[in-house]
This record gives structure tokens, C-alpha cells and sequence, in this order.
């Protein structure tokens, strides 16, 4: 049997924290994407457009809170 590794609230959070944005470490996933998308509108976040495009790749293993999160606030920056 394999188990699958999946991406949730946490792993969803470090990921953005990595890339420079800063979010409250009790922040939900709607929150922290739309933190991204205010940082990127502001300044920019190198690297979030592809970070967007690699969790939908794996949106077997992405957990339905991250997706929509990230379909309604984060899906602009990966046109």
C-alpha cells in the first residue's frame, strides 16, 4: 500500500513563509493565500506563480481547503 503524503493548511503556510510572505502562524489556508496575493499585487513574490502551479499538479494529494484557497485567490499569478 502507498501512502500519500498530503498537502494541508501547515505544509500550504511554509511553503508561502519560504517564499517571503508573512503570515500568522494560526493563519487557515484562505488566509494565507489571500496574504500571498496581497504581497504579490504589493511587491511581488518570486517563485509564487510556480509554487501555484506545482500544488494544482498534485491536487490528488492537495486537501480541498488549499484548493480553493488557492483557486480563489492565488489562480491570476499562475496565467
Amino acid at each position: 500500500m502507498m501512502i500519500a503524503e498530503l498537502i494541508d493548511g501547515d505544509d500550504f503556510r511554509a511553503r508561502l513563509i519560504a517564499l517571503g510572505v508573512r503570515i500568522p502562524d494560526d493563519a487557515c489556508p484562505e488566509t494565507c493565500a489571500r496574504m500571498a496575493a496581497l504581497k504579490a499585487r504589493e511587491t511581488g513574490v518570486p517563485g509564487l506563480a510556480e509554487l501555484v502551479q506545482e500544488l494544482l499538479g498534485k491536487s490528488d494529494v492537495l486537501l480541498p481547503s488549499v484548493h480553493r484557497a488557492i483557486q480563489a485567490h492565488l489562480m491570476a499569478l499562475s496565467d
